[in-house]
């Protein structure tokens, strides 16, 4: 799903009046009822008041649309138009005019934040103070506004996106609404994907209100959304007559005294992610460990008992992922810069082999293109360095993945996926549940596996991030996410296939 900007969202609702066509404020009312269907579905008790602060602009408008629709349905809806200027848009005016008094929708004009009124402590507070067309941010009687909506009990609901808010750069330093959950149109914000949003955004959902095909179809962009539709499109069926060598040889290697559990972890993984075969390099330490915990796994042991110190022949392997409990020693790290130069086919590079490449800046021009890295955000800042916002750290991603033609994976509540071609994926699976040591490490086993198998890598870290979430989500499902452990993610796998399936 393509992420828009809030330039190209305003074009796009341009496009749909001049071809569809439709008048400006009958695509308000489309896009005022789908809110309403959406929010009358999670709050069904209609003897709860619900108090719409409402701005003067198209937000406005769409509020007062909503204050209708709402009062339609039996709901006892009171509006506060925040008029702190002179300014109002043509739609927000003719949606005025459809709010007769004899309807019995409340309009209350509120000229200053002095004058906040009582809010009834069960209400529902719905946002539509600002959209996301806002250019700067809010000061005086609209930031004060704002601190006392912030300051409310009251559970608060944001129309498109919270009041104060940019959709496509930082406003952590601005006032902003903190909504307890945000229904956009059309599709999420780029906003709704950074963890400095998420005491704003809260749980946000999106809904279509129609806009034109063609525009979606024609025009650019570099953001997207990944969702269950687009990842069951990337899953290759198995051919009938398909043996364990049409699904490729994979080579991970890990582990080292004491972390044996990492490279554990990223070789069941990597099976069940369907390898056809798999050997694992490993320390002398984990030949036991290993061979009892994945039998289906070959063992190639190192010459050092505790870490891995050799290469060995790459030459047989259609797929090599490594760094999993590898450990970061001198001679660990020696191996790790011949691995990068002699490898033919992209690298999954994870956990301590970035943390060896953070060290060795100088060998990123020898990293095979089409590689892919998979940072946590200590791994990333380790690697590229600090950023003052979130915004700059996904630009940050995406300016690398281009610059060295590799794939950025930054693990996160929405994994970032930064191509060399400069697009941008967002994943829709997974949950908190999974912030639990070793889920990185199946991440790992489940990109070797399937780059292994000869998907794209583009495909490999689309289908693998997405999959490795919504195996997250299962386990969740039946396990909570308090007590979800690494080993669950690998345990669902199985039932996280057959639902994409």
């Amino acid at each position: 799903m393509k992420i828009f900007s809030a330039a190209q969202v305003h074009a796009w609702d341009a496009f749909t009046i001049e071809n569809e066509p439709i008048a400006s404020t009958e695509l308000m009312n489309r896009a005022a009822r789908v809110f309403t269907e959406w929010f009358t579905g999670l709050y069904q008790d209609v003897s709860k008041p619900v108090v719409i602060f409402a701005g003067t602009g198209n937000n406005g408008g769409d509020g007062l649309a909503i204050a209708r629709y709402l009062h339609q349905l039996f709901y006892e809806a009171k509006v506060l138009v925040c008029a702190f200027d002179d300014k109002r848009s043509a739609d927000f005016e003719t949606q005025l005019e459809q709010l007769p008094a004899h309807q019995g929708v409340s309009v209350q004009w509120l000229s200053d934040p002095d004058g906040f009124p009582d809010i009834p402590p069960r209400a529902i507070v719905i946002d539509a103070l600002f959209g996301s067309g806002l250019n700067r941010p809010l000061s005086g009687k609209l930031a004060a506004l704002v601190d006392l909506l912030n300051a409310l009990p009251n559970e608060v609901v944001s129309v498109d996106i919270p009041s104060g808010m940019f959709a496509d750069q930082s406003s952590a330093a601005y006032p902003v609404v903190q909504a307890e959950r945000t229904f956009s149109f059309e599709a999420p914000k780029r906003a709704f994907f950074y963890p400095e949003n998420a005491h704003r955004v809260g749980e946000w959902n999106f809904g279509s209100i129609g806009l034109h095909p063609d525009y979606y179809s024609e025009q650019p962009t570099c953001y997207q959304y990944l969702t269950h539709e687009e990842a069951k499109k990337l899953w290759k069926p198995r051919q009938k007559f398909g043996h364990k060598g049409t699904y490729g040889h994979a080579l991970l290697i890990g582990g080292s005294y004491g972390k044996m559990g990492a490279a554990v972890l990223s070789a069941k993984s990597c099976l069940r992610a369907g390898a056809g075969l798999l050997s694992v390099c490993i320390p002398g330490v984990g030949y036991d460990i290993m061979q009892t915990s994945v039998p289906e796994a070959m063992a190639i042991c190192d010459a050092h008992e505790k870490k891995w110190t050799q290469t060995p022949d790459i030459q047989p392997y259609n797929a090599i992922g490594i760094g999993p409990g590898l450990g970061t020693a001198s001679e660990t790290a020696s191996a790790l810069q011949q691995l990068i130069h002699n490898a033919t086919v992209p690298l999954v590079l994870d956990a301590d082999a970035l943390n060896l490449l953070a060290r060795h800046p100088e060998w990123w021009p020898a990293i095979p293109p089409n590689s892919i890295l998979t940072p946590h955000p200590g791994e990333f800042q380790r690697l590229f360095g600090s950023s003052t916002n979130d915004f700059e750290k996904n630009d940050q991603q995406m300016e690398w993945a281009r610059k060295h033609q590799v794939f950025i994976v930054l693990k996160g509540a929405h994994t970032a996926i930064a191509t060399p071609d400069g697009q941008c994926w967002f994943n829709s699976s997974g949950n908190p549940g999974m912030a639990t040591g070793g889920s990185g490490d199946v991440l790992t086993g489940i990109l070797t596996g399937l780059l292994a198998q000869g998907y794209s890598p583009l495909n490999t870290c689309l289908l693998g991030v997405y999959l490795h979430g919504l195996a997250g989500d299962m386990a969740a499902s039946e396990l909570g996410q308090e007590a979800l452990i690494a080993s669950d993610l690998i345990e669902h796998l199985p039932v996280a296939w057959k639902r994409l399936q």
